[in-house]
């Protein structure tokens, strides 16, 4: 039977060493904010918001939110944006997406300046992740790593399958993964024989975005099985990417859902923050 991997466990660690920084900043007359721009009325998105807010509050950072209706315009958008890249007072700050259809995405957060890029989402500081420089690493990949990590698993050496191939996870995974030094093979919907070559994997992460997509004929005896997908079920409650139930006597641990992935990615949201904020009083630019 898999050991879990308690993301709400590691999460609250992450907090507390964030909260600890950022007293310590304070302390040298240095806050640190953290801004969010709100485009609409998705009730997800209202609702993630409220969740970073309340973490941020827990742990010392002030947070402010920049609500806008669904009609606002890409150059008002555009122009906050850059407002907030020049603000001293802002740490770092996101866009919370979706974003409704009528706007660019992209061209917005590409605009966002890498050095206050808390999601770690935009095109530079992709660049600055895939060439090994200093940056605010994706949220929910680093959350992967530090999960990992901190869950005592060695990633050195290891062969690693990382099912999707996204610009949000599976790409910035597989690069924080290879710069851990595992051997990485990254699939996506055209890879043939996708269990067998995901039955290869001592550390498996599924963030294909298909509920309950994986059982046990993916899994290796004694992987690690990460779950990065979320899924509404009907009648309440969420579900993954991977059958648990199934993998769950295969793995040697495997995360749930909730509870596995969802709470690193807000807890390295702050720890992006934290960053962001001594880099600036260091007069670091990345």
């Amino acid at each position: 039977m898999a050991k879990i991997l308690d993301g709400k466990a590691v999460a609250a660690q992450i907090r507390s060493e964030v909260a600890g920084g950022v007293a310590e900043l304070k302390s040298s007359g240095i806050p640190v904010r953290l801004d969010v721009i709100l485009v609409g009325n998705d009730p997800a998105s209202a609702t993630y918001v409220r969740m970073k807010q309340r973490d941020s509050a827990e742990v010392g950072i002030e947070a402010r939110d920049h609500r806008f209706p669904a009609n606002i315009s890409q150059k008002e958008l555009a122009t906050l944006v850059e407002r907030l890249n020049v603000d001293a007072a802002v740490s770092g700050f996101f866009i919370q997406l979706p974003l409704p259809r009528e706007l660019d995405p992209l061209a917005l957060i590409s605009s966002i300046d890498p050095s206050k890029d808390v999601d770690g989402l935009s095109p530079l500081s992709a660049g600055r992740l895939a060439v090994g420089l200093p940056s605010l690493l994706p949220c929910t990949p680093h959350g992967v790593v530090q999960l990992l990590k901190r869950s005592g698993i060695e990633i050195a050496g290891k062969e690693a399958v990382v099912i999707g191939r996204s610009n949000l996870v599976g790409k910035p995974l597989a690069q924080l993964l290879l710069r851990e030094n595992a051997t990485i093979t990254l699939c996506h919907s055209r890879t043939r024989d996708l269990p067998e070559v995901a039955k290869r994997a001592d550390i498996l992460v599924v963030a294909a975005g298909r509920r309950e997509m994986v059982g046990a004929e993916y899994v290796k005896e004694g992987a690690v099985v990460v779950d990065v997908g979320i899924h509404a079920k009907e009648g309440g409650g969420l579900i993954g990417d991977v059958r648990f139930e199934e993998v769950e006597p295969v793995a040697s641990y495997v995360s749930p859902v909730p509870g596995g992935v969802g709470p690193m990615t807000r807890a390295m949201l702050l720890y992006n923050a934290l960053r962001a904020a001594q880099s600036a009083g260091d007069g670091e630019t990345g």
